[in-house]
């Protein structure tokens, strides 16, 4: 499997992306009339896009699983507020669908992605393991090969 190198690459991103989008454009209608559910609902569609990408770049596992369910909380949200707004009849029937959808399939993906991540092998590159030298190795090495070959002989 490749190493990811970029954010854009991973695939609950690219959904949270989709998902933002989505937001804009139905709160760029007119119908959608509440200038204060607008800001929030799109404030809450950035979210997760911006903490998928900003928990990548931290480079510690542990500050990533932690963003991923933030943003995941925040499709949560913006599922919540998808409901107002039909409620308030500023969007219809397919539309709503369409963003349960969406917010369903982003958060699923994330809580997929970060299953994975906690179960990663490597935390992070500040916690490398950089074995230390054994001062030992060598003496025994060579002035006690006996008990050399029983403490080294797996390496």
């Amino acid at each position: 499997m490749a190493t990811i190198q970029k954010f854009e690459d991973l695939i609950c991103w690219q959904k949270a992306r989709e998902l933002a989008n989505f937001v804009f454009d139905i709160t760029d209608k007119p119908q959608f009339k509440d200038f204060d559910l607008k800001r929030q609902i799109r404030r809450a569609a950035v979210s997760p896009m911006s903490n998928i990408a900003e928990g990548f770049d931290r480079a510690t596992r542990n500050e990533f699983v932690d963003a991923l369910f933030i943003g995941k909380g925040e499709a949560g949200e913006v599922r919540s507020q998808l409901y107002l707004a039909f409620d308030r009849k500023y969007i219809d029937m397919s539309t709503f669908q369409n963003g349960l959808r969406l917010t369903d399939e982003c958060s699923r993906l994330i809580q997929s992605f970060s299953e994975k991540l906690k179960g990663a092998g490597k935390p992070g590159l500040q916690f490398k393991r950089v074995p230390l030298p054994d001062p030992n190795r060598e003496l025994l090495k060579q002035y006690a090969p006996d008990v050399y070959k029983k403490y080294y002989s797996d390496d």
